[in-house]
């Protein structure tokens, strides 16, 4: 099966949380906070959204980070994906 996006929305696929800070300490799983970077894994087309017109700015292959509470989560073939509006993407990681 395959998410193909509709409008202006993006599907994401969350990247590894770390599991150790950078100083070395290693957090448990309850401490450990989603993190908002994600990987751009299907675009929709973008075209007109609520009466404006909406060029799709990021791609696949990306990683971007996104607002902490957007999206709606869905879990496809034991992925977990999240698919939000282009809008609640906040910066493409260069």
């Amino acid at each position: 099966m395959k998410l193909v996006p509709l409008g202006d929305r993006v599907v994401l696929k969350q990247l590894v949380a770390e599991e150790t800070t950078k100083s070395g300490i290693v957090l448990p799983g309850q401490s450990k906070e989603k993190p908002q970077q994600a990987e751009v894994i299907a675009v929709g087309p973008g075209g007109v959204v609520e009466g404006k017109e909406v060029k799709m700015e990021v791609k696949v292959g990306d990683q971007v980070i996104y607002s902490k509470y957007a999206g709606t989560e869905v879990k496809l073939d034991e992925d977990e994906y999240i698919i939000v509006k282009q809008n609640d993407i906040l910066a493409v990681i260069q």
